[in-house]
């Protein structure tokens, strides 16, 4: 009682809501606690502004001058409404137990009494008096609510036994709460995140726990009134748009200007620069030394999650070294070529030829992104397949779908026999005269006699003749006649399957055989050839194979090397083993035709002494236009001058020549779209043909068009050499094709275009003059002709990657590269190139023989890097999902975009991407089109091409077959397909990239910088890998990595030891040193021993040569005596099998 003697209640001074209790003086000596006032620094204003900002608290709203109080009728309401909710309710907050409910009921016992006295005006007048002590737990008064007087309460209770109690409960005078506290706790509870969940009841409550003072009604009828105005405004606010109404929105009272104040300083925030890695790194080093600093000073104490003094106690944190160990059969000591330069297959890049081939075609472009506009357009009008279309009987045209991969043969896409059909005469020349009057028209039937004498009396003979001269067709047939089938078979080669079908096709006429009977071709993955065959057409990779089952051919007695002026890669290998052949091998014919006068070469590479034959004369004349002026796009010039000669009117098809696929398949739509545009243009049958075409689409260009009409086939390079169409009178040459090039760089191939060499403009000229006189339209002036293009195309061994031919020499049991003969030796920095990444891989041993993998890798049609994966994925136990990663990654492209609905598409890619890698997503593609039964539509939707996913679903079924005749078991590893990204490492550790920074990756062997593509799955996500690996490097603006997978650090040292090791705890720079030198001592241990080895079998070899010199003499045929067969038993047994 003596505290509550102390107790005085004073009037307010102003005329606002509440009041202030203090204490009197006590009699002791102890200061009491006194307001301070205002500082003349403004320390106040800024203690309570950073106490604001700490809390992250509102500023008090200021609010307008008003006379105090509140009207009749609202504070009827508001008593109204307190009586209505707490009826019948226990007051305060409480816990839900017995005793605490026992304790509630024993303090409010006297409830009832407080709502008995009755209210005079004076005394709601003074409704905001309030307790001195507030209770710490309510809502009401959170830890950053603000006090009357715009003081921040700071004093904290931590239970009810240090929050003082109450009195003058009991007095006459019962003290309400403020009308202006209920409705203040009410708008601060809805601010609060941890009260969302709170049922309805709870919205308004009393501020105490105990003893909790209850506003007061005068009636009934007051706290009914307000109720139902406040559950009206209840509905208000729950009704709106999320709250966001001029009444109720809490951000109404904030100014544009604040707000656009706030976006400028998030912008800044966002537009600051990040830290790179290094400023990173130091920023964090900094900071562990400050944190040791301060622990070993004992200002601070270490906890268990301060980690920060020991980092490199890390287990997950490795550090990689990088090394470069080079072999040493490869560190210069031996010479592999006697070319040292590269050859760049460009006269001059700055010619306007280069420039516009670097450039490509304008036209091109933008028919592809209307293409794939229209590709991706929304089909709004079709109503197939919609509900609408059900419902009035639009039935959507059947998908082409297949359930299994066993379904689809790929071996009669890339046949022709089924498809070839008797060509009809087209030509006056054809329709006028016989087969036998044809080809005694010939200019090589007028030299045949003198031609075949030159053969039988050499081994060797090179024969030159102008295109249209018939050493294609004729040659064979003259040999067949001669007798030389008794022997064995004639066989001709050819640089492409095209070529050897239709000339096999073209000779089984003249012959009146049935094609695979006495005439036959063999390409790849069709034998069309039979017991009876003696003539057999067939591409040059066809017999490079056979070497292996057959190094001295000896089913064959006489070779025909057809258009060797062409120089591919296949070719120039044969020539080096045929003149190893020819040296043991007297019997053997090998004649070589070339349309081109560079038969010195070939003359000087098979002794000098070798004769060259010329056919003379050409069939036709052909007529030659240059262009006035160069152009810039050559699509469009070579589409409007096809126009102009189909509507010249003079009779004759017409042969353009473009540089690859997608430049066919737009010059047919333009010329297509041309023609639709023109009122009464004549008809006419436009025919692509290119390598990737089908074979029945091929084989239409040598039939007869329906009704008579011209053709306009639009060709790549395939259409120079060995391809005749009866009836092309008329060429168009832009001067350009695709080569592949090898770029040292990235040690890649790449598809390039660039200008044509003079040879093979002639060659495509005389394409014109086969049948009748012809038309050549050359789409470049004569000048660049002369002087832009080169003489000769540089042969492909000379720029392309040397590795898969490495391996097939190293196959054929060529150890010494340097002997091997080369028509042309191909750069210094090719073959070590080829011959390190070979090492790299494990094909090559230390000492530089082939090994049981690098067999292995010779039969599949891959690129090295690509064999082995799929070879080592059956030790990892993925080699099913491997496959359809390499078959994948066999096609240009799978995704498009196109213009207008980039949105669109990337949103659809999004779904299938892997974060950790480009692979896996090509892999989660092709499973979900198999799921989905290989649906053409289903790629549609995506803006997957579909054309690429069916070549992707041909080449794995052409691998799967492969895999299978070398026993390679197929194994899926399920879901864990982190077994898939190391099985990737295996093959691309050489291609390892380090972070840098934010999408920038280094080469971690060369230090070139690489960039993550936009389009990788890797871009753009929140976590970057420390290192990937990447399947090739695209050089425009930036060096950009295609194709990325982010690999661990102990999977580089493990698959790639030779270039990478971990550091490891406890070693020392010196130990590593140490242990490189080891290796290096051993692998030149194993040289020397290997080198021993190879001198002594030159020794032996070289005694037993000269031994059997020694012995051999002139010996003089004598009856009777019987002498060994030049000819092997293989071949007798021919011979008398066939007689």
């Amino acid at each position: 009682m003596a505290t509550n003697d102390n107790l005085n209640r004073l009037e307010g001074t102003r005329d606002t809501k509440g009041g202030l209790f203090i204490r009197k003086k006590t009699e002791s000596n102890d200061e009491l606690f006194k307001h301070p006032g205002k500082s003349l620094l403004g320390l106040d204003v800024l203690a309570r502004s950073r106490a604001r900002n700490e809390v992250n608290s509102r500023k008090r709203r200021v609010e307008d001058e008003s006379p105090g109080g509140l009207s009749e009728s609202v504070h009827k309401q508001i008593t109204a409404y307190v009586i209505e909710k707490y009826k019948g309710e226990k007051r305060g907050i409480y816990a839900d137990t017995r005793k605490n409910e026992c304790k509630q009921r024993s303090c409010h016992h006297n409830k009832g009494s407080w709502q008995k006295h009755s209210r005079d005006q004076n005394s709601r007048d003074r409704d905001a008096e309030t307790p001195i002590f507030k209770a710490p737990d309510t809502p009401s008064r959170s830890a950053w609510e603000e006090d009357d007087s715009g003081q921040i309460q700071t004093k904290r209770y931590h239970s009810s036994w240090d929050t003082p109690t109450s009195f003058g409960h009991h007095d006459n005078t019962p003290s309400t709460r403020s009308v202006s506290s209920i409705w203040q706790s009410e708008r601060n509870r809805k601010r609060q995140k941890h009260n969302k969940k709170r049922n309805r009841e709870d919205t308004i409550r009393s501020v105490k726990e105990e003893g909790e003072l209850v506003p007061d009604f005068r009636n009934a009828f007051e706290r009914a009134e307000w109720e139902r105005e406040q559950q009206k405004l209840d509905r208000d606010w729950y009704g709106n748009d999320q709250g966001y109404d001029d009444e109720n929105n809490p951000f109404s009272q904030v100014s544009q200007e604040y707000i656009e104040k706030k976006e400028r300083q998030w912008q800044q925030k966002r537009e600051k620069p990040r830290l790179t890695v290094r400023q990173q790194q130091i920023k964090k080093d900094n900071k562990m030394w400050e944190n040791n600093r301060l622990a070993r000073s004992g200002v601070v104490s270490l906890t268990d999650d301060d980690d920060f003094l020991d980092d490199e106690s890390d287990e997950n944190r490795v550090t990689l070294l990088v090394q470069n160990v080079v072999p040493p059969f490869l560190d210069g000591r031996f010479i592999f070529t006697k070319q040292n330069k590269p050859v760049v297959p460009v006269k001059d890049i700055t010619s306007d030829l280069a420039v516009v081939a670097a450039k490509g075609s304008k036209v091109v472009r933008m028919w592809r992104e209307k293409e794939e506009q229209k590709k991706a357009q929304e089909k709004h009008w079709d109503l197939a397949g919609s509900k609408l279309g059900n419902l009035i009987g639009v039935k959507a045209t059947p998908d082409e779908i297949s359930s299994d991969d066993a379904g689809i043969c790929y071996r009669e896409s890339q046949q022709f026999a089924s498809h070839l059909v008797e060509s009809g005469a087209v030509s006056d020349f054809a329709l006028k005269k016989s087969i036998k009057e044809q080809r005694e028209y010939l200019p090589v039937f007028a030299v045949r006699q003198k031609m075949l004498s030159v053969i039988a009396d050499n081994s060797v003979v090179i024969i030159v003749g102008e295109t249209g001269s018939g050493k294609t067709t004729q040659l064979a047939q003259y040999l067949l006649e001669d007798g030389y089938a008794n022997f064995g078979l004639i066989g001709c080669t050819q640089p492409r399957r095209v070529a050897a079908m239709s000339v096999a096709k073209r000779v089984a006429e003249e012959m009146d055989v049935e094609l695979g009977q006495e005439c036959g071709y063999a390409i790849r993955f069709e034998d069309c050839t039979s017991e009876n065959t003696r003539i057999k057409y067939m591409t040059d990779g066809i017999l490079l194979r056979e070497c292996l089952s057959d190094p001295d051919l000896d089913q064959y007695s006489a070779i025909i090397m057809d258009e060797a002026h062409e120089r591919s890669l296949n070719t120039d290998v044969l020539f080096g083993l045929l003149r190893d052949v020819m040296a043991h091998r007297a019997d053997l014919k090998l004649i070589v035709t070339s349309a081109t006068m560079d038969a010195e070469k070939f003359a000087n590479f098979f002794g000098g002494h070798t004769p060259c034959f010329t056919i003379p004369g050409r069939t036709f004349p052909v007529e030659i236009f240059h262009a006035r002026t160069p152009m810039e796009d050559y699509v469009d010039a070579a589409v409007k001058q096809a126009v102009r000669v189909h509507l010249g009117g003079t009779d004759g098809d017409i042969l353009i020549f473009m540089p690859g696929q997608e430049d066919i398949e737009v010059t047919c739509g333009m010329i297509k779209n041309q023609l639709e545009e023109l009122d009464e243009a004549p008809p006419l049958a436009v025919l692509p043909i290119y390598s990737q075409l089908p074979s029945d689409l091929q084989a239409k260009i040598f039939q007869k068009a329906p009704g008579g009409i011209r053709k306009c086939i639009v060709a790549t390079n395939i259409a120079e050499t060995s391809l005749t169409v009866d009836g092309i009178l008329f060429v168009i040459d832009p001067g350009y094709c695709k080569l592949k090039v090898f770029n040292p760089r990235i040690g890649m191939d790449a598809l390039q275009v660039f200008p044509i060499s003079q040879a093979s403009a002639n060659q495509r000229s005389g394409r014109a003059g086969r049948t009748g006189p012809g038309q050549c339209f050359r789409l470049y002036t004569e000048r660049q002709f002369k002087e832009e293009m080169l003489i000769a195309t540089v042969p492909e061994i000379q720029r392309t990657n040397l590795a898969n031919v490495v391996l097939l020499l190293k196959s054929l049991g060529v150890d010494d590269l340097l002997k091997f003969h080369f028509m042309d030796a191909p750069p210094q920095d090719n073959m070590l190139n080829s011959m390190y990444q070979l090492w790299t891989l494990g094909a090559l041993d230390n000492i530089g023989r082939l090994t049981d993998l690098g067999r292995k890798m010779v039969e599949f049609p891959l690129d090295p890097t690509l064999s082995k994966m799929l070879i080592v994925s059956e030790g990892m136990h993925c080699s099913d999902e491997v496959l359809t990663v390499v078959s994948m990654l066999s096609v240009p492209a799978i995704f498009f975009r196109p213009k207008g609905r980039e949105e669109d598409a990337d949103a659809k890619k999004e779904k299938f991407q892997v974060p950790e890698s480009d692979h896996l997503t090509f892999l989660n593609v092709y499973l979900q089109w198999r799921l989905h039964k290989y649906s053409t539509k289903w790629c549609n939707d995506n803006f997957i091409h579909t054309k690429a996913m069916k070549k992707v679903r041909e080449v794995r079924a052409q691998l799967k077959d492969i895999m299978e005749e070398q026993k390679i078991e197929l194994i899926s590893c399920g879901t864990d397909w982190d077994v898939i990204r190391k099985c990737i490492c295996s093959a691309y550790f050489h291609n390892a990239a380090r972070l840098k920074g934010i999408g920038e990756y280094v080469n971690v062997r060369t230090g070139i910088p690489c960039f993550l593509h936009p389009t990788s799955a890797l871009f753009g996500m929140g976590y970057m890998p420390d290192y990937v690996v990447y399947h090739e490097l695209i050089m425009t603006a930036k060096e950009y990595m295609q194709c990325v997978t982010s690999v661990e650090t102990p999977w580089l040292a493990e698959l790639g030891p030779m270039f990478y090791s971990l550091k490891e705890a406890g070693s020392s720079r010196i130990e590593k040193r140490l242990q490189s030198m080891h290796d290096a001592r051993n692998m030149e241990e194993e040289m020397k021993q290997a080198t021993s080895r190879m001198n002594e079998i030159k020794k032996t070899e070289q005694e037993k040569s000269h031994s059997a010199r020694s012995v051999s003499s002139a010996q003089i045929a004598e009856p009777g005596k019987v002498y060994a067969s030049v000819r092997s038993s293989a071949r007798f047994m021919n011979f008398i099998s066939k007689d």
